[in-house]
């Protein structure tokens, strides 16, 4: 799913699994640009402004990790009963929320 701009819509996020950048660095060991990258590419995290700091999904993160498109795509869609995205939720300790 795209926006107008043709970038991907964010996923969307319940309050209890969004991290931020620091976060997100300090989970995968993946560099600040990186993380960025993948916000903007994939659609994983959210700004309300072009300045303002990066809030991400975690369970986007982990699914990002692995490849896992079709998860994104569920959270996109908010389906987080989809049996790929509670597989990651559930990795996370993110199941009851």
């Amino acid at each position: 799913m795209t926006g107008p701009s043709g970038a991907p819509l964010p996923v969307l996020m319940r309050p209890g699994e969004i991290i931020s950048l620091k976060e997100a660095v300090y989970r995968t060991g993946k560099s600040e640009k990186t993380i960025s990258r993948w916000c903007r590419a994939d659609g994983i995290g959210r700004r309300t402004s072009p300045t303002s700091s990066w809030e991400i999904s975690a369970v986007a993160l982990e699914a990002k990790l692995y490849g896992d498109g079709q998860a994104i795509e569920e959270l996109r869609r908010g389906n987080f009963e989809a049996q790929r995205v509670r597989r990651y939720a559930e990795h996370l300790g993110l199941a009851s929320l």
